[in-house]
Protein backbone atom coordinates (compact mmCIF):
# COMPACT_ATOMS: atom_id res chain seq x y z
CA UNK A 1 0.00 0.00 0.00
CA UNK A 2 1.42 3.26 -0.48
CA UNK A 3 2.20 5.38 2.26
CA UNK A 4 1.41 9.14 2.02
CA UNK A 5 2.03 11.40 4.58
CA UNK A 6 -0.67 13.51 6.09
CA UNK A 7 -0.35 17.37 5.11
CA UNK A 8 -1.71 20.35 7.98
CA UNK A 9 -4.75 22.29 6.53
CA UNK A 10 -2.68 25.19 6.28
CA UNK A 11 -0.33 23.47 3.84
CA UNK A 12 -3.30 21.30 2.05
CA UNK A 13 -4.90 24.54 1.46
CA UNK A 14 -1.77 26.20 0.14
CA UNK A 15 -0.84 23.75 -2.14
CA UNK A 16 -4.48 23.76 -3.52
CA UNK A 17 -4.42 27.43 -3.78
CA UNK A 18 -1.09 26.85 -6.45
CA UNK A 19 -3.16 24.09 -8.07
CA UNK A 20 -5.89 26.59 -9.15
CA UNK A 21 -3.80 29.05 -10.74
CA UNK A 22 -3.09 26.80 -13.33
CA UNK A 23 -5.51 25.97 -16.79
CA UNK A 24 -7.41 23.06 -16.15
CA UNK A 25 -5.71 21.35 -19.19
CA UNK A 26 -2.28 21.48 -17.69
CA UNK A 27 -0.43 18.31 -17.27
CA UNK A 28 1.22 17.58 -13.94
CA UNK A 29 3.88 14.84 -13.92
CA UNK A 30 7.12 13.07 -12.34
CA UNK A 31 9.94 12.74 -14.36
CA UNK A 32 13.12 10.11 -13.86
CA UNK A 33 15.80 8.41 -16.30
CA UNK A 34 16.32 4.63 -16.88
CA UNK A 35 19.84 4.39 -15.75
CA UNK A 36 19.34 6.53 -13.04
CA UNK A 37 16.50 4.21 -11.62
CA UNK A 38 16.46 0.68 -13.66
CA UNK A 39 19.39 -1.05 -12.20
CA UNK A 40 19.45 -4.88 -13.47
CA UNK A 41 22.15 -3.75 -15.89
CA UNK A 42 22.76 -6.98 -17.86
CA UNK A 43 19.40 -8.12 -17.44
CA UNK A 44 17.52 -9.80 -20.47
CA UNK A 45 20.27 -8.56 -22.57
CA UNK A 46 21.13 -5.19 -21.81
CA UNK A 47 25.19 -4.28 -22.32
CA UNK A 48 26.94 -1.86 -20.28
CA UNK A 49 26.72 1.92 -21.17
CA UNK A 50 29.09 4.53 -21.13
CA UNK A 51 28.04 5.30 -17.26
CA UNK A 52 28.43 1.85 -15.82
CA UNK A 53 32.08 1.64 -16.73
CA UNK A 54 31.98 5.16 -16.20
CA UNK A 55 30.92 4.25 -12.51
CA UNK A 56 33.93 1.56 -11.66
CA UNK A 57 36.72 4.48 -12.26
CA UNK A 58 38.33 4.57 -8.63
CA UNK A 59 37.26 8.18 -7.39
CA UNK A 60 34.85 9.37 -10.63
CA UNK A 61 31.28 8.31 -8.22
CA UNK A 62 30.90 8.92 -4.68
CA UNK A 63 31.20 6.22 -2.42
CA UNK A 64 31.77 4.45 -5.52
CA UNK A 65 28.40 3.58 -6.18
CA UNK A 66 27.36 2.02 -9.41
CA UNK A 67 23.97 1.84 -11.32
CA UNK A 68 23.92 -1.81 -10.97
CA UNK A 69 20.75 -1.92 -8.47
CA UNK A 70 19.72 1.84 -8.15
CA UNK A 71 15.58 1.64 -7.63
CA UNK A 72 15.20 -2.09 -8.93
CA UNK A 73 12.51 -0.14 -10.93
CA UNK A 74 13.44 -3.15 -14.21
CA UNK A 75 11.50 -5.34 -11.28
CA UNK A 76 9.28 -2.98 -9.19
CA UNK A 77 7.39 -1.11 -12.12
CA UNK A 78 4.55 -1.81 -11.60
CA UNK A 79 4.16 -0.94 -7.80
CA UNK A 80 5.99 2.22 -9.18
CA UNK A 81 3.07 2.97 -11.83
CA UNK A 82 0.19 2.07 -9.27
CA UNK A 83 2.38 4.70 -6.91
CA UNK A 84 2.19 7.20 -9.50
CA UNK A 85 -1.63 6.89 -10.00
CA UNK A 86 -2.12 7.12 -6.12
CA UNK A 87 -0.11 10.51 -6.48
CA UNK A 88 -2.30 12.20 -8.89
CA UNK A 89 -0.32 12.29 -11.71
CA UNK A 90 -1.38 12.95 -15.37
CA UNK A 91 2.02 11.94 -16.88
CA UNK A 92 4.82 10.36 -16.54
CA UNK A 93 8.36 11.30 -18.25
CA UNK A 94 10.91 8.44 -18.48
CA UNK A 95 13.57 7.98 -20.46
CA UNK A 96 14.43 4.53 -22.51
CA UNK A 97 17.63 2.37 -21.93
CA UNK A 98 19.28 2.60 -25.87
CA UNK A 99 21.78 -0.44 -24.48
CA UNK A 100 18.60 -2.57 -23.57
CA UNK A 101 16.94 -1.74 -27.33
CA UNK A 102 20.83 -2.10 -29.32
CA UNK A 103 23.26 -3.95 -27.51
CA UNK A 104 25.63 -4.58 -29.61
CA UNK A 105 27.44 -2.44 -32.47
CA UNK A 106 26.31 -5.02 -34.95
CA UNK A 107 22.54 -3.36 -34.40
CA UNK A 108 20.33 -6.38 -33.72
CA UNK A 109 17.60 -5.23 -31.93
CA UNK A 110 16.79 -6.90 -28.47
CA UNK A 111 12.90 -7.69 -28.20
CA UNK A 112 13.71 -8.10 -24.71
CA UNK A 113 14.06 -4.43 -23.94
CA UNK A 114 11.66 -3.17 -26.52
CA UNK A 115 9.29 -5.90 -24.46
CA UNK A 116 10.19 -3.75 -21.23
CA UNK A 117 9.04 -0.66 -22.12
CA UNK A 118 5.98 -1.81 -23.82
CA UNK A 119 4.74 -3.11 -21.27
CA UNK A 120 5.21 0.02 -18.86
CA UNK A 121 3.61 1.87 -21.05
CA UNK A 122 0.24 -0.03 -20.69
CA UNK A 123 0.37 0.09 -18.03
CA UNK A 124 0.66 3.55 -17.76
CA UNK A 125 -1.97 4.35 -19.80
CA UNK A 126 -4.11 1.88 -17.94
CA UNK A 127 -3.82 3.72 -15.47
CA UNK A 128 -4.49 7.22 -17.10
CA UNK A 129 -1.07 8.29 -16.95
CA UNK A 130 0.49 9.71 -20.21
CA UNK A 131 3.48 8.52 -21.24
CA UNK A 132 6.36 10.94 -22.15
CA UNK A 133 9.68 9.25 -23.49
CA UNK A 134 13.01 10.39 -23.53
CA UNK A 135 15.28 8.59 -26.29
CA UNK A 136 18.47 9.58 -24.48
CA UNK A 137 19.25 10.54 -20.97
CA UNK A 138 23.01 10.03 -20.86
CA UNK A 139 23.29 6.55 -21.21
CA UNK A 140 25.28 6.22 -24.41
CA UNK A 141 25.78 2.01 -25.24
CA UNK A 142 29.52 1.57 -24.86
CA UNK A 143 30.22 0.09 -27.83
CA UNK A 144 29.19 3.27 -29.49
CA UNK A 145 31.88 4.70 -27.34
CA UNK A 146 34.49 2.72 -28.40
CA UNK A 147 33.85 3.53 -31.73
CA UNK A 148 33.93 6.70 -31.04
CA UNK A 149 30.71 8.08 -28.70
CA UNK A 150 29.75 11.79 -29.45
CA UNK A 151 32.91 12.87 -31.19
CA UNK A 152 31.90 10.65 -34.01
CA UNK A 153 29.57 11.59 -36.61
CA UNK A 154 28.47 8.01 -37.27
CA UNK A 155 26.44 8.28 -33.63
CA UNK A 156 24.25 10.69 -34.98
CA UNK A 157 22.98 7.80 -37.77
CA UNK A 158 23.22 4.77 -35.07
CA UNK A 159 20.71 7.30 -33.17
CA UNK A 160 18.51 7.55 -35.92
CA UNK A 161 18.28 3.88 -36.62
CA UNK A 162 17.56 3.84 -32.69
CA UNK A 163 14.58 5.79 -32.61
CA UNK A 164 13.05 4.18 -35.41
CA UNK A 165 13.69 1.34 -33.61
CA UNK A 166 11.70 2.83 -30.32
CA UNK A 167 9.05 4.36 -32.47
CA UNK A 168 7.78 1.71 -34.27
CA UNK A 169 7.28 -0.61 -30.84
CA UNK A 170 5.60 2.41 -29.33
CA UNK A 171 4.62 5.16 -31.60
CA UNK A 172 0.94 3.54 -31.83
CA UNK A 173 0.53 4.51 -27.74
CA UNK A 174 3.33 7.05 -26.92
CA UNK A 175 1.94 10.66 -28.26
CA UNK A 176 5.63 12.89 -26.96
CA UNK A 177 8.18 12.01 -27.46
CA UNK A 178 12.01 13.63 -26.22
CA UNK A 179 15.37 13.47 -28.47
CA UNK A 180 17.88 14.22 -25.83
CA UNK A 181 18.05 14.97 -22.19
CA UNK A 182 20.32 17.60 -21.53
CA UNK A 183 22.64 17.87 -23.81
CA UNK A 184 24.93 21.04 -22.42
CA UNK A 185 25.57 18.85 -19.44
CA UNK A 186 26.91 15.68 -21.54
CA UNK A 187 28.31 17.57 -24.08
CA UNK A 188 30.19 19.91 -21.54
CA UNK A 189 30.67 17.99 -18.42
CA UNK A 190 31.28 14.72 -20.14
CA UNK A 191 33.61 15.92 -22.93
CA UNK A 192 35.02 19.41 -21.79
CA UNK A 193 35.18 19.05 -17.87
CA UNK A 194 35.57 15.30 -17.67
CA UNK A 195 33.47 14.91 -14.67
CA UNK A 196 30.41 12.86 -15.98
CA UNK A 197 31.18 10.13 -18.09
CA UNK A 198 33.04 9.38 -21.00
CA UNK A 199 35.38 11.54 -18.88
CA UNK A 200 37.04 13.22 -21.54
CA UNK A 201 38.51 16.61 -21.33
CA UNK A 202 39.05 18.19 -24.75
CA UNK A 203 37.54 20.97 -26.36
CA UNK A 204 37.87 19.59 -29.58
CA UNK A 205 36.08 16.40 -28.61
CA UNK A 206 33.28 18.59 -26.77
CA UNK A 207 33.01 20.95 -29.71
CA UNK A 208 32.77 17.66 -31.70
CA UNK A 209 29.88 15.92 -29.72
CA UNK A 210 28.20 19.45 -29.59
CA UNK A 211 28.17 19.21 -33.29
CA UNK A 212 27.02 15.33 -33.63
CA UNK A 213 24.56 15.68 -30.80
CA UNK A 214 22.52 18.16 -32.97
CA UNK A 215 22.93 15.93 -36.03
CA UNK A 216 21.45 13.55 -34.04
CA UNK A 217 18.59 15.15 -32.63
CA UNK A 218 17.80 16.43 -36.22
CA UNK A 219 17.90 13.02 -37.69
CA UNK A 220 16.33 11.61 -34.49
CA UNK A 221 13.47 13.82 -35.24
CA UNK A 222 13.29 12.70 -39.41
CA UNK A 223 13.39 9.43 -38.12
CA UNK A 224 10.67 9.92 -35.38
CA UNK A 225 8.53 11.83 -38.14
CA UNK A 226 9.00 8.84 -40.82
CA UNK A 227 7.73 6.01 -38.29
CA UNK A 228 5.16 7.94 -35.92
CA UNK A 229 1.53 9.00 -37.13
CA UNK A 230 1.04 12.59 -37.70
CA UNK A 231 -0.52 13.98 -34.86
CA UNK A 232 3.06 13.13 -32.45
CA UNK A 233 4.70 15.02 -30.70
CA UNK A 234 8.33 15.53 -30.85
CA UNK A 235 11.10 18.08 -28.99
CA UNK A 236 14.04 18.16 -26.62
CA UNK A 237 14.56 18.91 -22.83
CA UNK A 238 17.60 21.40 -22.29
CA UNK A 239 19.29 22.48 -19.14
CA UNK A 240 18.57 26.17 -18.39
CA UNK A 241 19.73 29.11 -15.98
CA UNK A 242 19.01 32.51 -16.91
CA UNK A 243 21.91 34.77 -16.14
CA UNK A 244 22.59 37.70 -14.54
CA UNK A 245 26.02 39.96 -13.99
CA UNK A 246 27.34 39.60 -10.91
CA UNK A 247 27.78 43.68 -10.63
CA UNK A 248 26.94 45.84 -13.08
CA UNK A 249 30.17 46.76 -14.63
CA UNK A 250 30.64 46.03 -18.27
CA UNK A 251 33.02 43.03 -17.69
CA UNK A 252 30.63 40.76 -16.00
CA UNK A 253 28.00 41.52 -18.25
CA UNK A 254 29.85 40.85 -21.40
CA UNK A 255 30.50 37.60 -19.22
CA UNK A 256 26.96 36.87 -18.41
CA UNK A 257 26.25 37.43 -21.96
CA UNK A 258 28.89 34.43 -22.72
CA UNK A 259 27.27 32.55 -20.08
CA UNK A 260 23.81 32.92 -21.08
CA UNK A 261 24.74 32.00 -24.92
CA UNK A 262 26.77 28.60 -23.27
CA UNK A 263 24.22 27.19 -21.21
CA UNK A 264 21.13 28.47 -22.69
CA UNK A 265 20.89 28.87 -26.47
CA UNK A 266 24.00 27.33 -27.63
CA UNK A 267 21.38 24.10 -28.75
CA UNK A 268 18.36 26.02 -29.19
CA UNK A 269 19.18 28.35 -31.65
CA UNK A 270 20.19 26.20 -34.53
CA UNK A 271 17.64 23.87 -33.60
CA UNK A 272 14.97 26.81 -34.26
CA UNK A 273 16.69 28.74 -36.58
CA UNK A 274 18.96 26.78 -38.66
CA UNK A 275 22.44 28.28 -37.99
CA UNK A 276 24.50 28.39 -35.16
CA UNK A 277 24.13 31.42 -32.91
CA UNK A 278 26.50 34.21 -33.88
CA UNK A 279 28.62 34.28 -30.89
CA UNK A 280 29.18 30.52 -30.57
CA UNK A 281 32.84 30.75 -32.88
CA UNK A 282 34.16 33.37 -30.10
CA UNK A 283 33.70 30.89 -27.46
CA UNK A 284 35.80 27.99 -29.32
CA UNK A 285 38.92 27.60 -30.55
CA UNK A 286 37.95 24.62 -32.72
CA UNK A 287 35.88 24.50 -35.69
CA UNK A 288 32.45 22.79 -35.80
CA UNK A 289 32.85 20.58 -38.06
CA UNK A 290 29.62 21.22 -40.47
CA UNK A 291 28.87 19.20 -43.51
CA UNK A 292 26.90 20.18 -45.71
CA UNK A 293 22.96 19.94 -45.39
CA UNK A 294 23.64 19.34 -41.31
CA UNK A 295 22.05 22.52 -40.58
CA UNK A 296 18.88 22.10 -42.54
CA UNK A 297 18.68 18.64 -40.82
CA UNK A 298 19.69 19.92 -37.34
CA UNK A 299 16.66 22.98 -37.44
CA UNK A 300 13.90 19.53 -38.43
CA UNK A 301 10.55 21.82 -37.21
CA UNK A 302 9.35 20.42 -33.60
CA UNK A 303 6.14 21.16 -31.40
CA UNK A 304 8.02 21.87 -27.85
CA UNK A 305 10.78 22.55 -25.87
CA UNK A 306 11.53 21.13 -22.79
CA UNK A 307 12.98 23.26 -19.91
CA UNK A 308 15.02 21.78 -16.89
CA UNK A 309 15.20 24.64 -14.67
CA UNK A 310 17.19 24.29 -11.18
CA UNK A 311 19.21 27.34 -10.49
CA UNK A 312 19.90 30.98 -11.93
CA UNK A 313 23.38 31.80 -13.14
CA UNK A 314 25.14 34.89 -11.30
CA UNK A 315 28.27 34.96 -12.93
CA UNK A 316 31.63 36.98 -12.99
CA UNK A 317 34.09 37.74 -15.79
CA UNK A 318 37.21 35.39 -15.35
CA UNK A 319 39.47 34.72 -17.95
CA UNK A 320 41.01 31.44 -16.35
CA UNK A 321 37.56 29.82 -17.13
CA UNK A 322 37.76 27.72 -20.29
CA UNK A 323 35.54 28.64 -23.26
CA UNK A 324 32.79 31.37 -21.57
CA UNK A 325 35.20 32.94 -19.25
CA UNK A 326 33.21 33.32 -16.51
CA UNK A 327 32.49 31.54 -13.50
CA UNK A 328 29.31 31.64 -11.09
CA UNK A 329 29.39 33.43 -8.23
CA UNK A 330 26.24 32.82 -5.96
CA UNK A 331 24.80 35.47 -4.19
CA UNK A 332 23.90 34.85 -0.21
CA UNK A 333 20.56 33.14 0.51
CA UNK A 334 19.71 29.24 0.74
CA UNK A 335 21.05 26.77 -1.28
CA UNK A 336 20.00 22.85 -1.43
CA UNK A 337 21.86 20.20 -0.69
CA UNK A 338 23.91 19.99 -4.29
CA UNK A 339 24.96 23.74 -3.20
CA UNK A 340 22.55 25.42 -5.51
CA UNK A 341 20.89 28.68 -5.27
CA UNK A 342 17.26 28.21 -4.27
CA UNK A 343 15.77 30.98 -6.78
CA UNK A 344 11.82 30.42 -7.84
CA UNK A 345 12.04 33.48 -10.45
CA UNK A 346 14.71 32.17 -12.21
CA UNK A 347 12.06 29.27 -13.48
CA UNK A 348 9.60 31.96 -14.65
CA UNK A 349 12.24 33.90 -16.44
CA UNK A 350 13.92 31.19 -18.66
CA UNK A 351 10.48 30.64 -19.73
CA UNK A 352 9.67 34.02 -20.44
CA UNK A 353 12.92 34.32 -22.24
CA UNK A 354 12.42 31.31 -24.23
CA UNK A 355 9.28 32.10 -25.43
CA UNK A 356 10.42 35.83 -26.21
CA UNK A 357 13.54 35.06 -28.19
CA UNK A 358 12.40 31.69 -30.02
CA UNK A 359 8.44 31.31 -29.99
CA UNK A 360 8.35 27.96 -29.13
CA UNK A 361 4.57 26.16 -30.26
CA UNK A 362 4.96 24.49 -26.35
CA UNK A 363 6.82 24.51 -23.35
CA UNK A 364 6.91 22.09 -20.37
CA UNK A 365 9.37 22.27 -17.52
CA UNK A 366 10.22 18.83 -17.99
CA UNK A 367 12.83 19.16 -14.85
CA UNK A 368 12.74 20.67 -11.89
CA UNK A 369 13.20 19.84 -8.17
CA UNK A 370 15.71 19.90 -5.54
CA UNK A 371 18.09 17.88 -3.16
CA UNK A 372 17.91 18.13 0.13
CA UNK A 373 19.31 16.05 3.54
CA UNK A 374 15.75 14.34 4.52
CA UNK A 375 15.64 13.12 7.88
CA UNK A 376 12.89 10.24 8.38
CA UNK A 377 10.36 10.69 11.79
CA UNK A 378 10.24 7.86 14.24
CA UNK A 379 6.67 6.90 12.61
CA UNK A 380 8.26 6.66 9.02
CA UNK A 381 7.07 9.77 7.44
CA UNK A 382 9.27 12.27 6.29
CA UNK A 383 8.35 15.87 6.42
CA UNK A 384 11.27 17.32 4.03
CA UNK A 385 9.63 21.40 4.53
CA UNK A 386 12.28 22.49 2.78
CA UNK A 387 11.73 20.83 -0.61
CA UNK A 388 7.93 21.53 -0.39
CA UNK A 389 8.47 25.54 -0.30
CA UNK A 390 10.59 24.94 -3.20
CA UNK A 391 8.22 23.14 -4.87
CA UNK A 392 5.10 25.60 -4.49
CA UNK A 393 7.40 28.60 -4.35
CA UNK A 394 8.49 27.39 -7.87
CA UNK A 395 5.28 26.28 -9.51
CA UNK A 396 3.72 29.67 -7.84
CA UNK A 397 6.51 31.68 -10.09
CA UNK A 398 5.94 29.21 -12.97
CA UNK A 399 2.15 29.91 -12.46
CA UNK A 400 3.28 33.85 -13.79
CA UNK A 401 4.37 32.47 -16.65
CA UNK A 402 0.85 32.31 -18.26
CA UNK A 403 -0.22 35.94 -17.76
CA UNK A 404 3.08 36.36 -20.42
CA UNK A 405 1.53 34.30 -23.19
CA UNK A 406 4.43 31.75 -22.71
CA UNK A 407 2.66 28.66 -23.90
CA UNK A 408 3.65 26.65 -20.62
CA UNK A 409 1.34 23.34 -20.89
CA UNK A 410 3.29 21.16 -18.04
CA UNK A 411 5.40 20.73 -15.19
CA UNK A 412 7.29 17.33 -14.38
CA UNK A 413 8.92 17.08 -10.44
CA UNK A 414 12.41 16.09 -10.69
CA UNK A 415 12.38 13.34 -9.33
CA UNK A 416 9.43 10.77 -9.03
CA UNK A 417 11.88 8.68 -6.75
CA UNK A 418 15.16 9.34 -5.08
CA UNK A 419 17.94 7.58 -7.15
CA UNK A 420 21.51 7.32 -8.46
CA UNK A 421 22.66 11.05 -8.69
CA UNK A 422 25.66 10.63 -11.26
CA UNK A 423 29.02 11.65 -9.82
CA UNK A 424 27.30 12.23 -6.63
CA UNK A 425 25.98 8.77 -6.48
CA UNK A 426 23.44 7.97 -3.38
CA UNK A 427 24.58 10.63 -1.55
CA UNK A 428 21.64 13.42 -3.19
CA UNK A 429 17.87 12.81 -2.77
CA UNK A 430 15.64 14.59 -5.37
CA UNK A 431 12.93 12.36 -5.11
CA UNK A 432 9.41 13.07 -3.88
CA UNK A 433 9.21 9.79 -2.89
CA UNK A 434 12.33 8.41 -0.11
CA UNK A 435 13.72 5.11 -1.66
CA UNK A 436 15.43 3.24 0.95
CA UNK A 437 17.53 1.09 -0.77
CA UNK A 438 18.71 -1.81 1.33
CA UNK A 439 15.09 -2.84 1.39
CA UNK A 440 13.74 -0.68 -1.67
CA UNK A 441 11.04 0.45 0.38
CA UNK A 442 8.90 3.47 -0.86
CA UNK A 443 7.76 5.99 1.23
CA UNK A 444 5.56 9.27 -0.16
CA UNK A 445 7.45 12.46 1.41
CA UNK A 446 5.46 15.27 2.43
CA UNK A 447 6.74 17.19 -0.66
CA UNK A 448 4.81 14.12 -2.68
CA UNK A 449 1.49 14.52 -0.48
CA UNK A 450 1.98 18.60 -1.36
CA UNK A 451 2.33 17.69 -5.26
CA UNK A 452 -0.51 15.50 -5.46
CA UNK A 453 -2.36 17.96 -3.65
CA UNK A 454 -1.93 20.72 -5.90
CA UNK A 455 -2.51 17.96 -9.30
CA UNK A 456 -6.14 17.13 -7.00
CA UNK A 457 -6.73 20.76 -6.87
CA UNK A 458 -6.19 21.90 -10.22
CA UNK A 459 -8.45 18.84 -11.98
CA UNK A 460 -11.29 19.29 -8.92
CA UNK A 461 -11.26 22.79 -9.76
CA UNK A 462 -13.07 21.88 -13.12
CA UNK A 463 -15.10 19.03 -11.73
CA UNK A 464 -15.11 19.64 -8.58
CA UNK A 465 -14.20 17.39 -4.99
CA UNK A 466 -17.85 16.83 -4.14
CA UNK A 467 -17.74 18.47 -0.61
CA UNK A 468 -17.50 21.50 -1.66
CA UNK A 469 -15.19 23.37 0.20
CA UNK A 470 -12.72 23.49 -3.02
CA UNK A 471 -9.59 21.70 -1.33
CA UNK A 472 -8.73 18.29 -1.67
CA UNK A 473 -8.79 15.32 1.09
CA UNK A 474 -5.63 13.74 1.75
CA UNK A 475 -5.57 10.01 2.23
CA UNK A 476 -3.42 8.85 5.08
CA UNK A 477 -0.03 7.64 6.04
CA UNK A 478 -0.21 3.53 6.16
CA UNK A 479 3.33 3.04 7.89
Amino acid sequence: MTTISPLPPALRTRAADVGRRFPTDFVWGAATAAPQIEGSIDADGRTPSIWDVFARVPGAVADGDTLDRADEHYLRWRDDVALMSDLGLDAYRFSIAWPRIVPAADGIVNSRGLDFYDALVDELLGNGIEPFATLYHWDLPQWQQERGGWADRSVAHRFAEYASIVADRLGDRVRNWMTLNEPWVYVFLGHLDGVHAPGIRSEEHAVRAMHHTLLAHGLGTQALRAALPADRNVGIALSMSPAEPATPGPEDAAAAERFDLYRNWLFLHPITHGQYHPGTEELFDTEIPIQEGDLEVISSPIEFVGINYYARGVVQADDGVPVVRAKETPPAGVFTAMGWEVHPQGIADIVTQTHEKYAPGAIYITENGSAWDDEEASDGSIVDTPRVDYLLDHLTAAAGCLNTGAPLRGYFAWSLLDNFEWAEGYRKRFGIVHVDYPTQRRTVKQSGAVYRTVALANAEDEHGDGDGDGVIDTIDMVP
